[in-house]
């Protein structure tokens, strides 16, 4: 049952990341395209992917209700810039972790990343909206940087409405600028 887990989640992976470097050449940022979650090949995320793989949700979710938690979400966040929870500091002045402005790079790559897990894990179900509609039901629980928060549901949104040729022209633009938003 193990093996074919894994080979079912690596076949998962694995075309959801080719998702990703599509998305992410069509944005402009090839590159990060192909070094996107490369650790989701090492042991600390792959065996507890694949034995907690069932295709339709990320295996995280089944390592959390197991143990309470899930080691290979901290170790993939904590190597994944394009994961908004990668971008938290302490604040000495508030005496709390808080969350940081991410760099435009890695929002357009948490938008690539978000658009292709949402084709991935809906299948014939997916559609412009998808993505917007998974962000909008955790908005209110997210930890994240408020002008991050709002680029990135920008992006969403221009999807919904506009679909993939819109809004991969203005992330472009917006990454040939070479300007932070």
């Amino acid at each position: 049952m193990f093996i074919k887990s894994a080979f079912l989640h690596f076949r998962t992976i694995t075309r959801h990341r080719h998702r990703v470097i599509a998305n992410c050449r069509r944005a402009g940022i090839l590159m990060q395209g192909l070094m996107h979650d490369l650790s989701k090949y090492s042991p600390t995320e792959f065996i507890p992917g694949a034995k907690f793989y069932t295709g339709t949700r990320s295996p995280n979710e089944g390592e959390r209700e197991a143990y309470g938690y899930s080691l290979a979400w901290m170790h993939h966040k904590g190597r994944n810039r394009h994961h908004f929870e990668y971008w938290t500091d302490y604040f000495p002045s508030e005496k709390k972790v808080l969350p940081v402005k991410m760099p435009l790079k890695y929002v357009v790559e948490m938008f690539c990343d978000r658009v292709a897990a949402s084709k991935i894990y809906q299948g014939d179900k997916y559609t412009d909206r998808s993505a917007l509609d998974y962000f909008l039901r955790g908005k209110s629980r997210r930890v994240i940087h408020p002008e991050t928060s709002e680029l990135l549901e920008k992006l969403l949104t221009m999807l919904a409405e506009q679909g993939e040729d819109a809004v991969f022209a203005y992330i472009r633009g917006l990454v040939r600028a070479g300007k932070e938003y």
